[in-house]
């Protein structure tokens, strides 16, 4: 079967990113103290159809030998998609037999839309002093927790724009008071953030997660990854951190007992050969947490999701959606190459809810947060927006799986089976 190869920014729309890169201009504060001496994995572009039998590398890789960069790339680039999400699935449920599929209930607070960072694909930002831009109060802030917990929510993400008026004080202020009102997993920020607050606070990358994580950070999303390459940092969004800081800021959450989550955003200006280069840096910033700090430690679960691009200025140059079975493919793929990461999540925001439910078929056990509330990839058009309780829980019955809601933590709370009138919720943890 003929596999759709992502392909490189042609020359009329690298032009056309590097006049957006061009009329974008950095913070002039010093970074010196924000270095990294990480080193990403390079791959060639492409791998000859002829290097691998696709039978016996998905064979080795199911019985437990780990898949090579090289595999990895030659099974986006020329494997069949059925023997793909077969060997995903079985891998999946010999992780998980119980054949559950988790989500969680949390809420997403958006506390600020002020930007100076002008990621080409984001249509969520405005700059500071835009009529447009906001700053949440805290009275705004809690109301929305309040509303968030009545729904069963067990976590908060904390998740914003990179406002140079906010310093580290901010934050540490926001999570104390909200950890000193609820007993909630903050589950919050991401390696952009804490680079943005590090870099105008005058404070080092440990620093500065030490005095969030004593605020009460509990745990830090794997926003702002988009593509762990520095070609395509540089397409997208040339005034974020490297993709090399991006991974080093994990590195020190592992470091200092933060677990994480990584995350893609695939379907852009990527290539098979970026998507399976992001793959091995997590995978081994992975193995670094495990070597230094043992099992169950490092990054949760591995999430990717779809590019949207309404109403972005990468949307000019970019204005299609990858399809179902690309994002499908990339998902089993990640479950191949993720030996040492538990969980894999298929996402219904932005495919929406029947490749999500496919998605449990491909390698993913867990779909999510039913999100009481998204507004950043929503901003550029998204194919879902929104899904109730019970709607997650018919979503997965349906996919043949067991309904299990989850903690941040990956606990089951409870599971639901199948009544005469409607879904049992079947208490496992208090």
């Amino acid at each position: 079967m003929a596999i759709a190869t992502p392909q490189a920014p042609s020359s009329a729309r690298d032009a056309t990113r590097r006049s957006v890169a061009g009329s974008v201009r950095a913070p002039q504060l010093s970074a010196s103290r924000l270095t990294t001496d990480v080193r990403l994995p390079e791959l060639p572009e492409h791998i000859d159809a002829r290097a691998y039998d696709g039978a016996s590398l998905l064979r080795e890789t199911v019985a437990g030998a780990r898949l090579t960069p090289h595999g990895a790339l030659w099974l986006l680039e020329h494997a069949d998609t059925e023997a793909i999400r077969e060997a995903a699935d079985t891998i999946r449920a010999g992780r998980y037999p119980d054949s559950r599929a988790t989500f969680i209930i949390d809420r997403n607070i958006n506390y600020t839309n002020a930007c100076v960072i002008k990621c080409t694909f984001c249509a969520f930002y405005r700059l500071p002093g835009s009529p447009d831009a906001y700053l949440r109060s805290m009275d705004n802030i809690i109301e929305r927790v309040d509303e968030a917990i009545a729904q069963g929510a067990t976590q908060i993400m904390f998740q914003g724009g990179h406002d140079p008026d906010l310093r580290i004080e901010y934050y540490e202020n926001l999570f104390r008071t909200i950890k000193s009102r609820y007993d909630l997993t903050l589950h919050s920020l991401s390696p952009s953030e804490v680079h943005h607050i590090a870099r105008y606070s005058r404070l080092s990358i440990s620093e500065t997660l030490a005095r969030l994580k004593i605020a009460g950070l509990d745990s830090l999303p794997g926003g702002g990854a988009e593509i762990l390459t520095e070609r395509v940092k540089r397409e997208i969004s040339p005034l974020k951190n490297s993709a090399a800081m991006w991974i080093e800021i994990m590195d020190e959450a592992h470091r200092q007992g933060l677990r994480t989550t990584g995350t893609m955003m695939l379907g852009h200006v990527d290539t098979f050969r970026d998507r399976v280069e992001h793959l091995i840096a997590l995978r081994d910033s992975q193995d670094r947490a495990h070597a230094a700090l043992g099992p169950g430690t490092g990054y949760r679960a591995f999430i990717p999701w779809t590019y949207q691009p309404d109403n972005t200025v990468l949307g000019r140059s970019v204005p299609g959606r990858t399809s179902s079975e690309d994002y499908l493919r990339t998902l089993a793929v990640s479950r191949l190459v993720f030996d040492n990461v538990d969980h894999v999540q298929g996402s219904w925001l932005t495919v929406g809810k029947a490749t999500g439910q496919d998605s449990l078929r491909y390698g993913a056990d867990d779909l999510g947060s039913i999100m009481l509330e998204e507004n950043v990839v929503s901003a550029a058009g998204v194919v879902e927006k929104c899904m109730t309780n019970d709607a997650m829980i018919s979503l997965i019955h349906d996919a043949g799986r067991l309904p299990a809601r989850r903690d941040t933590t990956y606990r089951v709370l409870e599971t639901f089976s199948k009544g005469d009138s409607g879904f049992v919720a079947n208490r496992v943890h208090v």
